[in-house]
């Protein structure tokens, strides 16, 4: 089907460069009045000042869960690993597991310690977290890393009873970590 053509006299054109009045002074007041838009703040505790981002990546993944008994001798889902594959402008740049730990594509890894956590926006997302680093491995991008941040999750969280103990439940998320260096 062939696309119609514009003429330099139609009205798309022509409101491509005639300006109703009214427009012009609404579109200024939004944007000098409306609030400006911006990423979640960072939760307390998440202490920043003297660190220097490295890398933000994209993690898409599952929280891993096992049936296991409590105290009480009840079966309940029971957070055992993160499994996630790291994301940086469109490329897997590493990945997400058990530790907690991150390893990127060039050999670096690190292992974080929770220091802080802030509940994540609904119910069902996984807690924003502030890690300290632990331990490092290899030469890369992580070589310097002294903290990690989950920020942004969304989805991971399960809980409730279980029928078959050991049995497994995975369940999605996304986040957004932030490895820092510096001197806390």
């Amino acid at each position: 089907m062939a696309q119609p053509q514009l003429k330099s006299d139609d009205a798309l054109s022509s409101a491509s460069t005639h300006f109703h009045p009214a427009l012009v002074i609404m579109t200024a007041a939004v944007l000098l009045f409306a609030p400006a838009a911006h990423a979640a703040e960072v939760p307390a505790g998440f202490d920043t000042d003297r660190l220097t981002v490295v890398a933000n990546v994209h993690a898409e993944g599952v929280q891993v869960y096992e049936c296991k008994e409590d105290r009480a001798g009840k079966t309940q889902w029971q957070f055992r690993e993160p499994l996630a594959t790291l994301i940086q402008d469109g490329v897997t740049v590493g990945r997400h597991f058990s530790g907690p730990s991150w390893e990127f594509t060039d050999g670096s890894s690190v292992i974080g310690r929770v220091e802080a956590e802030a509940p994540g926006a609904t119910k069902d997302d996984i807690p924003w977290l502030m890690l300290r680093v632990m331990k490092r491995g290899g030469d890369g991008v992580l070589t310097n890393v002294i903290a990690v941040q989950r920020l942004d999750t969304h989805g991971g969280l399960y809980s409730g009873r279980c029928g078959t103990e050991g049995a497994f439940h995975v369940e999605p998320y996304s986040a957004q970590y932030v490895f820092l260096t510096g001197r806390r």
